[in-house]
C-alpha cells in the first residue's frame, strides 16, 4: 500500500473512532504553506519547525493533522492517537541539501498513553523545549525542536511529581527513551557520488531528568537544575575511514545493536568499532547540563537559565584523569591526578512575560558561546608522554555515527550550521565554534493578533580541524505576524526573513501559512 493511502486511512479511522463516542475529543486541522526567496530559504523561515522545512527558493506543502483522545478507566487512563502527515510542493525538483526529499513525509504518527503522572509514547511525535520560550528562544542545545521527530518509545513523567516528605518543595520530572533514526534515504541520497560516509537505521536513545527546587503556590520563586542527554548508536556505516592496529583502512561497517548495546548507550559504557588501547564509549553520547531560575507572580514571570553543552566527561565533568605512569607503566593509573577544563561554553539567556501589557508581552535574550570545546589540544597518553589531555570535542560531529542530526537538520540548536547548507555530500556540521546574540519579542496588540520577531547575530569559526581563514559572520531576522478570522477556524500567518552574510549568504523571502481548524 502506497503512503499516501495508508496515512489518509489513518486519519480516517481515528476520525471514525472519535464518532464511536461523542464523549471522545476528536481534533482535525489542514495546512498549507508557501515560501518564496531570492536564494535559501532564511534561518528563521527554515529552522526550529521539527524539520518541516527546505532550503529550495520555493517550497511549500499541504498538511492534514489529527488527533483522537479517549478516556478508560474511570477517566485514569487517557489514550490519545496522533496522525501528522505532509504532501510537499514541488519535491522532484529539490537537491540533495533539502528535507523535501520525499513525495509523501510521515511527521507525527504516534499512540500516547497517560496514567496518573506517568506517559508511554510510541511512534514519532513533536516535543516542546524545556526550561526555555518554544517560540521566541533559539532553541536547545541537546533536545531541541529543529529536526525531523526520530520514531522511540519513550516512558517517563508527563508533568512534575512531588516528592514525598519534602513539604512540597522537590518535585521532578524525567524521561528515558529508545529508537531509530529513518533518514537513510536523504544519507544515502546526499552522499550519493562522493567519498562521504553516510549511515543507514542508527538507533538513538535520549533521557532528561529536571528537579524543581520551589513550591510556586508558597513563594514566586524556584529553582529548576536538569540533565539532557542523547545517544546514537548501531546501524550501518558507508564510505568509513576507521583504524585498527595497521593503521588505517576504509569500507562498510555494520554496529551492533544487541541489548548490551542499549545498555550501553544508556549507561555511556562500552566502545566504539575501531578502538583498542583508547577505547571511549559507545556511539556517539551528548549533553546539557540545564537550569533555570524563576520568578513568577500575576504580573510578570522572569526567567533566567543556562545550557552548557558537552560531548564526553571532559566536558560533562569539567574534569579528566591524568595521572599516568611512564615506561612499561604508561597505561596505568598511577596518581591522583585529574586535568581541569574551563566553563567556557554555555547558552544563557533572559525571557520575560508580562501578563497584563499585550503590546509586547514577551521577550527573549540569549547569548551562546561554543568556542572552548575543552581547548584546541586533543593528546592521548603514550609510553613516552603521560600527560592526557581531551580537548577538541567536536560539538554534533563524531567519527562514524552521522552526527547529532535528523534528515540534515541538527537535533539541538540550528545555530549549528545544519548539514542542509553543505552542499558537497558531506553529512556533518562544518561550523561547530561560534558566538551569537539572540533577541527576540512577541506581543498579541489586537484580538486574534499576534506577532512575534527575532534578530540573531552569529560569528562563525567553523570547526578545530577545519576553521575558517576568515571568520564569517551572520545576522538574521523574522518578523511574523498571525491573524485568527473572528468567528471561524481559520488562521492567517505571514511571515518576512533576510540573512546577510558569509556564513549563510545573503537570503531574502516570505513564508504565508494557512491552517483551518475542522473541530
Amino acid at each position: 500500500m502506497k503512503k499516501p493511502v495508508f496515512a489518509l486511512l489513518c486519519l480516517c479511522s481515528i476520525s471514525a473512532l472519535a464518532q464511536s463516542n461523542s464523549e471522545d475529543s476528536l481534533s482535525i486541522a489542514v495546512e498549507m504553506q508557501g515560501s518564496f526567496s531570492n536564494s535559501k530559504t532564511p534561518l528563521w523561515l527554515n529552522a526550529n519547525k521539527y524539520g518541516l522545512s527546505s532550503l529550495t527558493t520555493s517550497n511549500g506543502y499541504m498538511r492534514g493533522m489529527a488527533t483522537y483522545d479517549k478516556a478508560l478507566l474511570h477517566d485514569e487512563l487517557k489514550v490519545q492517537l496522533g496522525a501528522d502527515v505532509v504532501i510537499p510542493i514541488g519535491y522532484k525538483i529539490q537537491g540533495y541539501n533539502s528535507h523535501y526529499t520525499q513525495n509523501f513525509i510521515v511527521q507525527q504518527a504516534y499512540v500516547e498513553a497517560n496514567w496518573k503522572y506517568g506517559v508511554l509514547t510510541v511512534g514519532a511525535r513533536q516535543q516542546p523545549l524545556e526550561l526555555k520560550n518554544n517560540e521566541l528562544s533559539s532553541g536547545s542545545q541537546t533536545l531541541g525542536i529543529n529536526a525531523t521527530p526520530v520514531p522511540q518509545v519513550r516512558l517517563g513523567l508527563n508533568r512534575y511529581w512531588t516528592i514525598p516528605f519534602t513539604g512540597e518543595w522537590l518535585a521532578l520530572k524525567t524521561h528515558v527513551a529508545f529508537g531509530m533514526m529513518m533518514d537513510a534515504p536523504w544519507e544515502t541520497n546526499a552522499a550519493k557520488g562522493s567519498v562521504n560516509k553516510y549511515n543507514r537505521y542508527t538507533r538513538y536513545h535520549q533521557k532528561a531528568g529536571y528537579l524543581r527546587i520551589g513550591n510556586e503556590e508558597k513563594f514566586p520563586l524556584f529553582l529548576t537544575l536538569g540533565l539532557e542527554m542523547g545517544a546514537q548508536f548501531g546501524g550501518k556505516v558507508y564510505n568509513w575511514v576507521g583504524t585498527d592496529e595497521n593503521g588505517w583502512t576504509g569500507g562498510n561497517v555494520k554496529f551492533n545493536s544487541k541489548i548490551s548495546d542499549y545498555w550501553n548507550a544508556f549507561t555511556g559504557g562500552g566502545s566504539d568499532a575501531g578502538e583498542k588501547v583508547y577505547s571511549n564509549a559507545e556511539g556517539n553520547i551528548l549533553g546539557s547540563w540545564v537550569a533555570r531560575l524563576n520568578w513568577n507572580d500575576e504580573n510578570i514571570e522572569i526567567g533566567a537559565y543556562i545550557d552548557h553543552f558537552f560531548e564526553d566527561h571532559s566536558g560533562m565533568f569539567f574534569l579528566d584523569y591524568d595521572g599516568y605512569g611512564s615506561g612499561s607503566e604508561w597505561n596505568e593509573r598511577k596518581d591522583n591526578r585529574y586535568f581541569r577544563y574551563d566553563l567556557k561554553d554555555a547558552l544563557v539567556g533572559i525571557d520575560v512575560k508580562l501578563k497584563k501589557f499585550r503590546y509586547v508581552n514577551q521577550a527573549v535574550v540569549e547569548y551562546i558561546n561554543t568556542r572552548y570545546q575543552s581547548g584546541p589540544i586533543y593528546h592521548d597518553h603514550n609510553e613516552t608522554i603521560q600527560t592526557h589531555i581531551s580537548g577538541r570535542d567536536n560539538y554534533y560531529n563524531h567519527a562514524s555515527l552521522p552526527g547529532w542530526q535528523h534528515w540534515g537538520q541538527t537535533m539541538g540548536s540550528p545555530l549549528f550550521t545544519s548539514p542542509i547548507y553543505n552542499g558537497d555530500g558531506y553529512i556533518g556540521i562544518k561550523n561547530n565554534r561560534f558566538k551569537a546574540w539572540h533577541f527576540a519579542l512577541a506581543g498579541d496588540p489586537l484580538e486574534g493578533l499576534h506577532y512575534r520577531a527575532k534578530l540573531t547575530w552569529e560569528k562563525g569559526y567553523g570547526t578545530y580541524d577545519e576553521p575558517y581563514l576568515h571568520l564569517k559572520e551572520n545576522t538574521s531576522i523574522l518578523f511574523e505576524t498571525s491573524y485568527r478570522l473572528p468567528q471561524t477556524r481559520l488562521t492567517c500567518t505571514l511571515a518576512f526573513g533576510s540573512d546577510f552574510g558569509e556564513l549563510l549568504g545573503d537570503n531574502t523571502g516570505v513564508q504565508l501559512t494557512v491552517k483551518y481548524n475542522i473541530r
